[in-house]
Parts: C-alpha cells; structure tokens; sequence
C-alpha cells in the first residue's frame, strides 16, 4: 500500500459508526470490524418506534437491549461511544447520527435473511447503502461464526 493509500484508510476509519441490533450482533459485528483498526467507534442502538401504534417492545427492554449491545462492542473497542435514537426509520436515524457524531463511514454487517423479509423490512441494507452521504463498508461474516 502506497501512502495516499493509507492515509485515504486511515480517513474512512477515523470514525466508525455501527448499527447494532443486539447483543450477539454487535459482537460479530465489532469481531468483523476489528482487522481493520479503525481509530474511533460509535456503536448505535435503534429502538423502532411504531409512529402512533403501541411499540415493538417497551422502552424499558429497548434500552436494556441497547446497553447489552454496547457492552458486547466494548469487548473489542474498549473505548467505543454509544448513542441510542428513536425513530420509525431507521435508515433515516443511522444517517442522522452519524452526522451528529460526525462519523467517516457506516460499518454494518447484514443479517441476511430470506427475501420475504428483505421485501417486509425494505431492505434496510439496499437503502443504507444505496442512500448514503458517506462511505459505507459492509463487513463480512466470518466463516467460524456461521
């Protein structure tokens, strides 16, 4: 790698936002992004919020939820920041924080799924990177965790 090559690295990993689903999820997703050293990590949480109909899950669980994840992220970026948002689109919402945190790229790791599901969620993975204003890496699955 030349040096306008790392220094080109060196900017898009200066500071990484990851969604997070979950616990187990930002796990791998934390395993997967950690060969690539980025400087500075921000785990997110998404709580969905149903927009006038009852939520999903009570706020309550939704933070435990999220303080499980972000605890799972800190096993590999012990220095990680956290942010939770709560929105109906979360799409929208992971592109709104990364512009609050200032974040140089989106890390993700898609969850995968049959395409019945891709069709019912819009396929959150199509708009983040199709949608972006920023450099989006997806990661990817590690073989010894499939």
């Amino acid at each position: 790698m030349n040096e306008s090559e790392e220094d080109s690295q060196h900017e898009l990993l200066a500071h990484v936002l990851v969604p997070v689903a979950h616990e187990e999820d930002a796990l791998k997703t934390a395993n997967a992004l950690a060969p690539y050293n980025p400087n500075r990590v921000t785990a997110l949480h998404v709580v969905e919020k149903a927009g006038g109909a009852p939520d999903k899950t009570p706020v309550e669980q939704s933070e435990e939820v999220a303080a499980e994840a972000y605890a799972a992220v800190r096993t590999i970026f012990s220095d990680a920041q956290t942010q939770t948002a709560y929105a109906r689109d979360i799409v929208g919402a992971i592109f709104e924080t990364a512009d609050e945190v200032g974040a140089s790229a989106i890390a993700f790791r898609s969850r995968g799924g049959n395409r019945i599901m891709h069709f019912l969620s819009g396929d959150l993975s199509l708009k983040l990177v199709t949608e972006a204003d920023r450099p989006v890496i997806a990661l990817p699955h590690i073989e010894s965790e499939e």
